[in-house]
């Protein structure tokens, strides 16, 4: 574990009534479903790190947009507030799955929440009108 926070960005990508979701490989949430993204290196801007890992998580090429909010995840050996953006997808292909996603793909934002998703990425598309959880 860092002796610091570490920086990471969420590409939130809404294309009709599907979400653009990807099941992570490795790592913190693995085998767990949750917006693309990750890491911001050192140099990079948030936007591009967005649009960087929107493109090696699914294979698809986007515009980061506005700010939506952020989410602090800790636990064991990890600690990061990941910064999640809007993000307007130019790629028309379907998405591929690359470096730390095992699965990529369109979700109807209906189904979204019966997935096994990263801890807080349920609340955090309700609280911004993504998907509706039931409480």
């Amino acid at each position: 574990m860092s002796d610091r926070p570490e920086v990471c960005v969420g590409a939130v990508a809404v294309r009709g009534d599907d979400l653009l979701m990807v099941r992570r490989g490795h790592g913190p949430g693995a085998g767990r479903w949750s917006v693309p993204g990750g890491r911001v290196e050192t140099g990079e801007t948030l936007a591009e790190a967005v649009v960087r890992e929107l493109l090696e998580e699914t294979g698809q090429e986007g515009l980061c947009g506005p700010f939506l909010g952020w989410v602090e995840l800790i636990g064991e050996g990890h600690h990061f507030v990941v910064l999640d953006f809007d993000v307007v997808v130019l790629s028309a292909d379907e998405p591929v799955a690359g470096s730390d996603a095992a699965e990529a793909r369109w979700v109807p934002v209906w189904e979204v929440p019966e997935l096994s998703l990263v801890d807080g990425l349920a609340e955090f598309l309700d609280e911004h009108d993504i998907i509706e959880t039931l409480t």
